[in-house]
């Protein structure tokens, strides 16, 4: 079956550059762009149960945006000063430089990695005197406090916000050939949203080991998966399939 519209389950991109809207054109498919899930950030109140004093800390991991959107959203909060020789290790360059958001960035100590913890561990070792304080979600990829306990760093989690699932009501007659998804807080918005939900002739694809195997266990068939060799990303692994599709 040939493929006409695909909806994909994130935000529709800032930029026009997007690979997406490329794929669009070239293909000549309609592509349309929700985001299935959605950050809400807890009160003071829940973050004081968690007992963590964020004036116990002398350097700060950012591992994205919302985590710093929150971090200063609680600390304003809590009337807490930033102090000015507080350090900033952030997961990639883009994040170091939205910090520039909230502070004056040449005149701080701000540290960041290419994309990984694993770039950024290198810098953080090198203040292993330091406490780190970890801000994050309620959903957290294991891999990112597993090395900071592996090389022995003082840190401490604080969860400021939490993953939750979007309103998709006014999708109730919408149809689509092809859904694509990127976490399993998205396949489980699908089923939050639509609990009666039946694949039919609607093409599934994920991205990720994590997100497929969510898929499956809702009992999802899935058509198209990236990354792979021949597709590292989705909107390669779509391409192929739509022009394997339209061959048939």
């Amino acid at each position: 079956m040939k493929v006409k519209t695909i909806l994909v389950s994130q935000p529709k991109p800032e930029t026009e550059k997007s690979p997406y809207f490329d794929l669009s054109e070239k293909c000549k498919v309609k592509v349309d762009f929700r985001s299935f899930i959605h950050v809400e950030g807890i009160d003071s109140k829940e973050f004081r149960t968690q007992k963590v004093n964020i004036q116990d800390f002398g350097a700060i991991i950012f591992t994205s945006r919302n985590a710093v959107d929150h971090f200063f959203r609680i600390a304003e909060e809590l009337r807490y000063n930033v102090p000015d020789d507080l350090k900033y290790f952030c997961i990639s360059e883009s994040t170091a430089y939205y910090l520039q958001k909230y502070v004056v960035y040449r005149k701080r100590k701000i540290f960041h990695g290419r994309q990984t913890m694993k770039d950024l561990m290198p810098l953080i070792k090198k203040h292993k005197g330091e406490k780190f304080l970890l801000p994050c979600a309620d959903i957290l990829k294991k891999d990112i406090p597993e090395v900071l306990e592996k090389n022995s760093i003082n840190f401490q989690q604080a969860m400021l916000y939490r993953t939750v699932c979007s309103d998709l009501s006014d999708l109730a007659d919408v149809n689509y050939d092809v859904l694509v998804f990127f976490s399993p807080a998205g396949i489980a918005s699908l089923y939050e949203n639509f609990p009666g939900f039946k694949q039919n002739d609607t093409r599934i694809a994920v991205f990720g080991a994590t997100t497929a195997k969510a898929a499956e266990n809702a009992g999802l068939e899935i058509n198209i998966a990236a990354p792979k060799p021949e597709a590292p990303s989705m909107t390669m692994a779509l391409e192929q399939y739509i022009k394997k599709q339209s061959k048939k």
